[in-house]
């Protein structure tokens, strides 16, 4: 087994211990994302159940690591759990962290009462990642020290401005002023032909689960859902009126549809 990475987390407990029985709801970020852009719904979730949300390794403010795949990634989480004395939990992955949440399903299945999968597929995709490295290695080479200077930066690859507000939320002022990424570019550009492969481990998961897609995402189409299914036979699909970030798109629905599945779960 290869060595885990002690991940940062942002636990409910530490905030609120008055509404903190039952399964705990453990988050995973996708790609350049952070437990940072969960926490509008962390604050409703943390009224009913206790929230973990999770930096995975080279996000955040998780250590950075040359190796990056999702079986080592799923490692880091089950780490955390045994640290966090967890059991079992309720475990929800976007994106990339959908994957990761599918390894740990099939690594360790007896640690999952439930698992959500937010628009993301076990299978390989194709690279649509480069004009966000191409817009990263613009902010790296021209230090800028301001969010508006690193928003001009990222315009010359990436010309959505939600796009860009997203990637900025790695962005962290360093002691001279200048506007620096935390997370660890190099090691995921490195590495991504892992991230964009199928998640980790064999076989399927037969454990109740919710997989949430966008309308307006490819990323969980009709022509997927055969092997979508092999791996994740008792999937429940749930399509929203969103994208890809469809929590950030469509968060009510999206609270909707995980409070539904979690409380029909507890019948």
């Amino acid at each position: 087994m290869s060595d885990s990475v002690e991940l940062y987390y942002q636990d409910s407990i530490e905030q609120d211990s008055s509404a903190q029985d039952g399964v705990p709801l453990v988050v995973l970020h996708g790609l350049f994302g952070s437990a940072d852009n969960w926490r509008s719904h962390v604050r409703k979730w943390q009224q009913q159940r206790r929230v973990i949300t999770v930096d995975l390794r080279n996000h955040g403010r998780s250590p950075h690591a040359d190796e990056m795949n999702y079986r080592v990634m799923a490692q880091d989480v089950i780490a955390l759990l045994d640290t966090l004395e967890i059991e079992r939990c309720d475990l929800l992955g976007h994106s990339m962290g959908g994957k990761v949440a599918i390894t740990v399903a099939r690594l360790a299945p007896e640690r999952l009462t439930s698992l959500i999968v937010a628009d993301i597929a076990p299978v390989a995709y194709g690279h649509d990642h480069d004009s966000v490295f191409a817009a990263l290695h613009r902010v790296v080479e021209g230090e800028p020290t301001s969010r508006k200077e690193a928003d001009a930066l990222m315009a010359e690859a990436v010309e959505t401005p939600a796009v860009r507000m997203f990637l900025a939320t790695n962005l962290v002022r360093d002691g001279d002023g200048v506007m620096r990424l935390r997370v660890g570019l190099d090691e995921i550009e490195a590495a991504y032909e892992n991230i964009i492969s199928e998640p980790a481990g064999e076989g399927a998961y037969e454990g109740p689960t919710l997989v949430l897609r966008g309308a307006n995402s490819d990323y969980v189409s009709d022509k997927l859902l055969p092997q979508l299914k092999e791996v994740l036979p008792e999937a429940e699909i749930k399509t929203l009126d969103a994208g890809h970030w469809l929590h950030a798109e469509a968060p009510e629905a999206f609270q909707q549809a995980v409070n539904g599945f979690l409380a029909r779960r507890l019948l």
